[in-house]
């Protein structure tokens, strides 16, 4: 029995998506293409790139791990 392997690639606009069928037509690979049902909702994109922010501009709080762990005791 032979392995299948599955490959994911996420391409960015029209040209390498056509790229990608012609690629895998020529090799006659099987393929599907599938859409995101749903995107991200942006105001949890906003909130996470808000905090990758604050986290460069130093406005983040740095705990150790006995630190949280003494939250637990």
């Amino acid at each position: 029995m032979q392995m299948q392997n599955t490959l994911i690639a996420h391409p960015e606009n029209t040209d390498q998506i056509n790229a990608l069928k012609a690629v895998m037509k020529a090799l006659k690979i099987k393929f599907e293409i599938t859409v995101a049902e749903k995107p991200y909702n942006q105001e949890f994109v906003d909130m996470v790139l808000s905090a990758k922010q604050e986290i460069k501009d130093g406005k983040s709080l740095t705990v150790t791990a006995e630190q949280f762990d003494d939250l637990w005791k």
